[in-house]
């Protein structure tokens, strides 16, 4: 078996929720040994993930990461991974901004919705109740007031009465500026600093691990995973899609691949040296 060094290595980002995992969190054997493979021949894998450090670390655990780094919130939050932290993870780099003019506009817009913030220690503050383990492990209820009071690395928005379709036409209507945001499955906004993405910390990660730009992976199945694919394409690499994402989200990768229930990471992993040979 040869080891990749160097410029022989490739960078493989990859989502969690609909792509790692299924919606009842399962994460396939068949994945976390594809991912040890993969690794053990010398390249570096990366999660990107819209969850907050704390809610992602149990999946890069399981899927049996315990060095290097993640990425979390959408690219507001990269988290440094060692077993010697006392969470197992470590901030690496936070980026933050001011809530309170986008929060301003969409108050007004949506007044039923629900609100919280990412603090930039990883805690959530709501104003009104989200799904349980949505908001990590550390968070708490406090006024709509006060979810302005200090800068803050992600907003998040639930909107319960719309679909995401609908919702999405609001949101776009409303033409924020000054932040990034994606839009869910369901009526849920994730806003973060402007230019910040997963692509956007995914490219330091790169930098930092001197891999060629055209070395990149990237699998996603969602709205906020077509950034990354734009950014794998754009230097030469590849983004693949969940057999189960949007048609928008398959449209902007290279290829689709089988959807999570039938182990979609798997099959792209197992069909890696494949990519090689054609390259």
């Amino acid at each position: 078996m040869t080891i990749a060094t160097g410029d022989d290595r490739w960078l493989i980002a990859i989502d969690i929720d609909g792509t790692l995992v299924h919606d009842d969190g399962f994460l396939a054997e068949r994945t976390i040994n594809e991912v040890a493979r993969v690794r053990a021949l010398g390249h570096e894998v990366v999660v990107a993930t819209g969850r907050s450090a704390a809610n992602a670390y149990p999946v890069i655990k399981d899927l049996g990461l315990s060095r290097g780094y993640a990425v979390c919130s959408n690219g507001a939050v990269t988290i440094e991974l060692h077993e010697s932290h006392e969470r197992g993870f470590k901030p690496h780099e936070v980026i933050s901004f001011d809530p309170a003019p986008v929060l301003g506009e969409l108050i007004e817009a949506l007044p039923n919705a629900h609100f919280a913030v990412e603090d930039l220690d990883g805690t959530y503050r709501f104003h009104r109740e989200f799904p349980a383990y949505a908001l990590g492990d550390r968070n708490h209820e406090t006024p709509l007031q006060d979810l302005t009071a200090h800068p803050v690395s992600r907003i998040v928005v639930l909107s319960p009465e719309h679909d995401a379709e609908e919702f999405g036409t609001m949101i776009d209507r409303l033409g924020l500026h000054s932040v990034t945001y994606a839009i869910g499955y369901t009526a849920w906004l994730d806003i973060a600093p402007s230019g910040v993405s997963k692509a956007s910390a995914l490219e330091k990660q790169r930098s930092e691990l001197g891999i060629k730009p055209s070395q990149v992976i990237t699998i996603g199945d969602g709205r906020n995973d077509i950034q990354m694919f734009e950014w794998a394409r754009e230097l030469g690499g590849y983004a693949f899609a969940m057999g189960q994402a949007p048609e928008e989200v398959k449209e902007a990768a290279t290829a689709v691949t089988a959807a999570v229930e039938d182990d979609g990471v798997a099959e792209v992993l197992a069909g890696f040296e494949g990519i090689l040979f054609i390259r």
